[in-house]
């Protein structure tokens, strides 16, 4: 269970961060247009990049002494450079707009159910940043587990903040939008997520120093 909740406490924190798929996603949710199509393709290229990140990337390097050394440290760097990041955003929050939302959005809205796949398609897989967060980063943290068992609770528990995430943004969006618009949610979510990337650097350290 501890695990599979760093799993979790992990992919939640690097998920909510504002960016192209969750405003698409959350704009579709406001107009109520494919919102099942989007929020399921968004869910299942989270699976599909996490899985290759803690079977794929994670294991390869978990094989490898002196890469797991090198990525180990430079997953615990990462994390505390978006701990601090976090921490810095929580003291100047920026609350996610209506023109976020247009801007990354495009023209999509009111096209059919293949367009906004494929909208959803390109939000995700031509952003660097997610090969970075799913396959770098999740991979390498979970380096320190040594059987397919352990992973596979942090790998669910990743899989199951995604799900939560998406699904829960995409049908909630009415309600949530205001919430979104208001800069204490974001300090409060930028706080926590502050803690949580702490909380996991230490964790990481901790084994690396082993």
């Amino acid at each position: 269970m501890p695990i599979f909740i760093e799993g979790f406490m992990i992919s939640f924190g690097l998920i909510v961060a504002i960016g192209p798929q969750n405003a698409y996603l959350l704009r579709q949710g406001l107009r109520q247009r494919h919102v099942l199509p989007v929020a399921t393709v968004c869910f299942l290229s989270d699976i599909l990049l996490i899985g290759l990140g803690v079977f794929g990337t994670g294991k390869i390097i978990a094989e490898n002494e002196a890469l797991s050394t090198w990525m180990g440290w430079g997953g615990a760097v990462f994390l505390l450079w978006f701990a601090l990041k976090s921490a810095k955003s929580a003291l100047k929050p920026e609350a996610i707009t209506q023109d976020d939302i247009d801007a990354s959005a495009g023209d999509a809205a009111g096209q059919g159910v293949k367009i906004a796949i494929l909208h959803t398609l390109a939000f995700t897989f031509l952003n660097p940043w997610v090969y970075v967060d799913t396959m770098v980063l999740i991979g390498g943290v979970s380096i320190k587990y040594e059987t397919d068992a352990l992973r596979n609770a942090f790998m669910i528990g990743a899989w199951t903040a995604s799900a939560i995430w998406f699904y829960g943004l995409a049908y909630g969006a009415k309600k949530a939008a205001p919430l979104f618009r208001k800069k204490i949610t974001w300090r409060i979510l930028d706080s926590l997520i502050a803690i949580i990337m702490l909380a996991v650097c230490a964790t990481l350290i901790q084994h690396q120093l082993s």
